[in-house]
């Protein structure tokens, strides 16, 4: 109940005080990838369950140029997350939780590890702040889809199951404030 009224507190005050950030960044991200400006996708979340997360849009149409230099600074100062705190408002998401990731992973988890999925998704995490620069780790790897399933992601999946059985509010501050500072 306390984590649930932290976030719904937060997320709700955030929401409103980056609102004209927001519409900003949507109409930058309309104008520069020539479609909505806000990226919609199904994700697992919550006991497995899908749902849509939001995110500001920095992908284009065109396959050739799929990122523009405003789309690679919104990813990496990772403003294009800040729709996100809309999940947390509609309980989908958490400020810290597991990251939450298409269908075929977490989902597909057996035994123990399945315990993460009794947490709700967040916006942070330990494993997140750790492979905070993954795709230019990906992008240096011979397979990265291999590199992904056989190390990042079992990595990840150990972090979230030790967060899932230590996880606090204090706990969860501390993991925001590193992800601030990092």
């Amino acid at each position: 109940m306390t984590k649930r009224f932290f976030d719904l507190f937060f997320a709700t005050l955030g929401f409103l005080l980056s609102l004209p950030i927001l519409v900003v960044l949507y109409s930058i991200a309309t104008i520069d990838t020539k479609q909505n400006g806000i990226f919609s996708q199904t994700r697992i979340g919550q006991f497995g369950l899908p749902f849509t997360i939001y995110k500001i849009r920095t992908y284009g149409c065109s396959i050739d140029k799929p990122i523009s230099k405003i789309g690679a600074f919104l990813r990496n100062s990772k403003l294009d997350e800040l729709p996100q705190l809309w999940n947390i408002i509609i309980g989908n998401m958490s400020f810290v939780g597991p990251r939450p990731d298409i269908a075929g992973y977490y989902d597909t988890l057996e035994g123990e590890n399945r315990k993460i999925l009794q947490l709700k998704p967040g916006l942070t995490s330990l494993a997140s702040i750790k492979y905070s620069k993954e795709e230019s780790l990906l992008e240096k790897q011979e397979n990265p889809l291999d590199y992904n399933d056989t190390i990042l992601f079992p990595d990840k999946v150990k972090m979230n199951l030790e967060y899932y059985y230590s996880n606090s509010i204090f706990g969860d501050l501390k993991i925001i404030w590193k992800t601030i500072f990092h």
